[in-house]
């Protein structure tokens, strides 16, 4: 251990805060990495549609992965340069069926074979995403609420066969596999009638959920918006639709980030959510004016959204994922910024005296408690994360980028000049 450390040790000690403690509560952790950052959300199926549903991805930093091989190293790259052991979260289009088209309603577990067998090998989890966007079917913005029976169905079943794939990973890696629904459905203008659609979107609902599984398996999640490009006057599945849904029917709420009007803070939602669910499910991403899904940074609100989770000892009750895609940038590296951001956010939250401030809050002391909050943002972190860093086995702040660009000359870059698989 270094002086720097345990000097730095020092400092929250004076206030009660135990470092090992909040090590061993921050390791056990795992985030939900999602693989759609690697490849700018194209997918890995025989028939590639343009993306839709309000969904853009910009930028054009050579390297990307084109196929699932290369997906997957990327991720394992990423993953060696994230303390901890972490899942990986995909979406149906990244079935890998041989150059055989099948579509989406018609997937089946062992178009995933690949993907399992990775996980294996890296004894991680995988969980699972309906792709219910990018395809004829969505043309639209209509999916599960669209008014012919044909594509409601379409949908409906290729939901029904998401779900039996998540139950498959969690047979295959003995881990519950969530599955997390979002449909793009709403109206870019002022529709004439908003209930006829969301008593479509709960009839379809119910009728996907109506295969009942384990929920040491299968974990169901549903997710709002409040609005989307080409959807910015109104979204069926609505927070309010999707909060009352997950009620109940005894659902996970999945609350992402950039899912709300941009001066709503998910972390001043999660103590209400927390006291009427037993669980909840967030998608961390970083809006900036909008849904834009930028890279997670270590922002005050993401430290606001562990702060809540910490203090409410709510670690074990809460799925955490993330949801970005920067094709602006080496798509490694956004992994590994917005992961390793995420697992500071828990380390930091882990190392503010909770107790003591709610004391101070209790017996209405707020200068002292906004004078310790202000103090403890120049607390000595930055070599407490490091050393997290280095006990974990995984590079330091000021080491990972070197991994990175090695990475990017020998492997990513090369693909600008080959042919996939070749």
């Amino acid at each position: 251990m270094s002086m720097r450390f345990e000097n730095a040790k020092e400092v929250y000690e004076q206030w009660g805060i135990d470092i090992e403690e909040a090590f061993t509560k921050v390791r056990r952790v795992s985030i939900s990495v999602h693989c759609w950052q690697g490849d700018d959300l194209k997918g890995t199926e025989a028939v590639q549609n343009e993306l839709s549903g309000g969904i853009e991805v910009t930028g054009n930093y050579p390297g990307r992965a084109r196929d699932g091989n290369e997906l997957r190293a990327d991720l394992e790259k990423a993953l060696s340069l994230i303390p901890g052991k972490h899942r990986v979260n995909l979406h149906a289009m990244y079935a890998e069926t041989n150059g055989e088209f099948v579509e989406r309603d018609q997937l089946k577990p062992e178009h995933f074979r690949k993907w399992v067998d990775w996980a294996k090998k890296l004894g991680i989890g995988l969980d699972f995403n309906p792709t219910v966007f990018g395809h004829p079917m969505a043309a639209d913005g209509l999916t599960l609420a669209h008014p012919k029976d044909e594509i409601r169905k379409f949908w409906i079943n290729h939901c029904k066969a998401s779900r039996r794939i998540a139950a498959y990973f969690a047979e295959e890696l003995g881990t519950a596999s969530l599955v997390n629904l979002w449909v793009p459905d709403g109206f870019k203008d002022t529709p004439s009638d908003r209930l006829t659609p969301r008593k479509r979107l709960k009839e379809s609902l119910d009728e996907i959920y109506a295969e009942e599984f384990d929920p040491k398996y299968v974990i169901d999640a549903v997710e709002s918006k409040l609005f989307g490009i080409g959807s910015e006057a109104y979204v069926v599945g609505s927070h309010e639709f999707y909060m009352n849904y997950a009620n109940q029917s005894g659902k996970l709420c999945l609350l992402d980030t950039g899912h709300f009007h941009p001066t709503e803070m998910v972390s001043n939602k999660l103590s209400a959510m927390l006291l009427f669910h037993s669980r909840v499910a967030l998608h961390v991403s970083r809006p900036v004016r909008w849904d834009s899904d930028h890279v997670v940074t270590f922002d005050d609100e993401l430290r606001e959204i562990t702060t809540e989770l910490v203090r409410n000892n709510a670690l074990e009750r809460v799925n955490i994922g993330l949801d970005f895609f920067d094709a602006s940038i080496n798509r490694v590296a956004a992994w590994v910024i917005g992961t390793r951001n995420m697992k500071k956010a828990l380390l930091y939250a882990a190392l503010i005296p909770h107790n003591y401030l709610k004391e101070l809050q209790d017996r209405g002391d707020f200068t002292s408690r906004l004078a310790l909050q202000e103090q403890i943002k120049t607390f000595p972190f930055g070599d407490i994360w490091d050393e997290y860093c280095k006990r974990m086995g995984v590079a330091t702040e000021n080491e990972w980028l070197d991994v990175v660009q090695q990475y990017e000359k020998d492997v990513q870059f090369k693909r600008e000049d080959e042919k996939v698989g070749s």
